[in-house]
């Protein structure tokens, strides 16, 4: 992986790991993902319009579809999400759902997109999966039904997360949709799609932006921004490595988590979570 991929995808994690503190901060619901899809759409038009008038940007249908299927994943990616917060530990469901994510996707990414993984590559996703075990805790702290349903929210928000990005791959990687055009479009889509509810709950949309507009911001900026850059890295490097490096967020939302929002089992899960750095390494030298 060049040093450029490297650099952008340790960036987005930062930002990435900032804007879902801010997001379980809210303790919002579909009134606050629209907020923040609404002030997206806002804050990046001017660029996506200056993209239209420099370059030459070609939009057929087969785009169209591609945009249209990332907004529905991401949709329910952000709604699942927003769900998972409210009922679960920053520090348990972000490290769960950040680590699946990645070995699934270095795995299907062999089949789909005929990417290989040496040896090495596969020890530093098994580090990966052991850590997301340290950090619910153990077998002990599973058996607890505080733990169970915040672990299957974070496999299932690992499922999902794995899916839009085979899928997001495949649009920038093959159909060679611009990585704003294409984050653009998902946002726009999935605003489009939750505003109806939105226009029959408006009351609750108008306390959650009274109350958490600053988080509504932050996320709105911080969301699509930490993902162009995921997108642009993904455009010259393999899918099975950019996947795992990018949790580096991981260490960053876990000590968020434990620090900031002071949730249990902190220094184990920031153990797990540096354990789980240590796999992500592994998978960037090999």
């Amino acid at each position: 992986m060049s040093l450029l991929a490297l650099s952008l995808i340790i960036l987005s994690a930062f930002m990435h790991a900032t804007w879902n503190y801010l997001a379980k901060r809210s303790g919002g619901g579909f009134a606050f993902v629209w907020l923040y899809l609404a002030v997206s759409i806002i804050v990046y038009a001017p660029f996506v319009i200056a993209m239209f008038i420099i370059t030459t940007i070609h939009l057929g249908w087969v785009e169209i579809g591609f945009i249209v299927g990332s907004a529905i994943i991401h949709l329910v990616y952000s709604l699942t999400l927003q769900k998972g917060y409210k009922i679960g530990d920053f520090s348990l469901i972000y490290p769960v759902a950040r680590g699946t994510g990645p070995m699934i996707v270095a795995i299907a990414a062999v089949f789909i997109f005929d990417e290989s993984l040496s040896i090495i590559g596969i020890i530093g996703i098994l580090l990966i999966i052991g850590s997301v075990f340290a950090i619910t805790g153990g077998i002990q702290a599973i058996r607890k039904t505080s733990t169970v349903l915040p672990l299957v929210y974070g496999l299932i928000i690992g499922v999902i997360i794995s899916a839009y990005t085979l899928f997001d791959k495949g649009a920038v990687g093959v159909i060679l949709i611009p990585p704003l055009l294409l984050n653009y479009g998902t946002f726009l889509g999935q605003l489009l799609f939750l505003t109806p509810k939105a226009l029959r709950n408006w009351e609750e949309v108008k306390s959650d932006w009274v109350n958490h507009r600053k988080e509504a911001i932050g996320v709105g900026i911080l969301n699509p921004l930490a993902y162009i850059l995921v997108l642009s890295a993904m455009t010259f490097a393999p899918v099975s490595y950019v996947a795992p490096v990018r949790e580096v967020s991981i260490l960053i939302g876990t000590i968020i988590g434990t620090k900031l929002l002071a949730e249990g089992f902190g220094m184990r899960r920031i153990i797990a979570a540096a354990t789980m750095i240590t796999g992500i390494i592994i998978v960037t030298i090999s």
